[in-house]
């Protein structure tokens, strides 16, 4: 069959929170290696982490404006009837000009009208579900999708349509992998010789785990432990001052190579993403799973880790208390680091991207 670059034409729609982001990136990336002539869009919210990083990473952008509703009761609330109408016009100009042959879904509150006004112009439909239980985007989704590509296989509970799902994996960023520790802690700024803690709270931060790793800074750096911190936007004013030649602070560390490689030990929450980058580099984590999550998913996720000795657990409403002895008792115990290593890597699809990558070419060339 005679292909050219306009049977390659993928949109893209992912976005709100890394989570959504970075598996989307994934796939991307696989495609573009398979078929370099291949022609992506990203589509996603102009204050949201996509439109800093699908740029940043050479990747076409357009915004639309969209936010999610509210459980809580605010005036955003009032435009969220306003903001549906006018993404679902500007979606549908996107399709008539981009003329995307497969649209991906990776979840997020912008999903909802790219993925519809795709849709309605005959593109085929691909989601990606990373966590156990669906979001709400993709469950709206699910009678206009060709194929939802699913990481758990407790998701097949939430979805009526049974044939169209696929058990993929959740992918990972293609120029994701371990580099030399000691290189990767001087990217830091800090010293080689010692101990040292990562903690990510995910591309929004984690109230939680900041101010229990602030309350307890200092015993852990009189343990001989320095510590890499992404705090997430929102929380950076509040603790940047923490920053010394002991604790490198970022709001976002876009490297996340040279983080997990600076890690003895990593502390983070447990969303699909972060399980599914640690379990295929293999690093020793302590999760902190979010309890602001649908379905409790997060604890559920790091529970049957824990359960296989691949993770340490804390509760977030124990977290304060329970931090410094957790780490005092693991970070110098290196059979116990070298087990959690060995036992994680034996939950990762490190084929996830090859797999939904090649599905979307497919999905595309049937449409020739």
């Amino acid at each position: 069959m005679k292909t050219h670059s306009s049977t390659y034409r993928f949109l893209i729609a992912a976005g709100g929170t890394g989570g959504h982001l970075y598996p989307a990136v994934a796939v991307a990336q696989k495609i573009l290696e398979l078929k370099p002539e291949a022609e992506i869009l990203f589509a996603g919210v102009n204050n949201r982490i996509e439109a800093r990083v699908v740029p940043q990473l050479g990747y076409k952008f357009k915004s639309i404006w969209i936010s999610g509703f509210s459980r809580k009761m605010n005036l955003q609330n009032l435009l969220f009837p306003v903001k549906v109408i006018v993404a679902a016009f500007q979606s549908i100009a996107l399709a008539m000009k981009f003329k995307p042959r497969v649209a991906i879904g990776a979840g997020g509150f912008v999903a909802g009208p790219v993925i519809w006004g795709a849709s309605a112009f005959g593109s085929k439909i691909m989601l990606l579900e990373q966590n156990s239980y669906p979001g709400v985007t993709n469950r709206m989704l699910e009678k206009k999708a060709d194929e939802i590509h699913i990481t758990f296989e407790d998701s097949r509970q939430y979805f009526r349509e049974k044939s169209k799902l696929i058990l993929s994996g959740n992918p990972v960023r293609v120029n994701l992998k371990l580099v030399d520790r000691n290189e990767a802690i001087k990217k830091f700024g800090l010293n080689p010789e010692k101990k040292t803690l990562v903690v990510l709270g995910g591309s929004g931060g984690a109230r939680s785990i900041n101010r229990a790793v602030a309350a307890n800074l200092d015993a852990i750096v009189k343990m001989g432990i320095q510590v890499v911190w992404q705090t997430g936007a929102a929380y950076i004013e509040e603790f940047k001052n923490f920053k010394n030649e002991n604790v490198f602070i970022s709001a976002f560390i876009d490297d996340m190579s040279m983080a997990y490689s600076a890690g003895d030990l990593v502390l983070a929450r447990s969303g699909a993403s972060t399980i599914a980058e640690i379990s295929m580099l293999g690093v020793p984590v302590i999760f902190v799973p979010s309890p602001n999550v649908a379905a409790n998913h997060q604890y559920k996720n790091a529970e049957s880790l824990k359960n296989e000795n691949a993770a340490e657990l804390i509760e977030d409403m124990k977290v304060n208390d329970e931090l410094l002895p957790k780490i005092n008792q693991l970070i110098n115990d290196e059979n116990k680091i070298k087990l959690l290593k060995e036992n994680i890597k034996k939950f990762a699809k490190p084929q996830a991207a090859q797999v939904i990558a090649e599905s979307a070419i497919k999905l595309a060339e049937r449409l020739s």
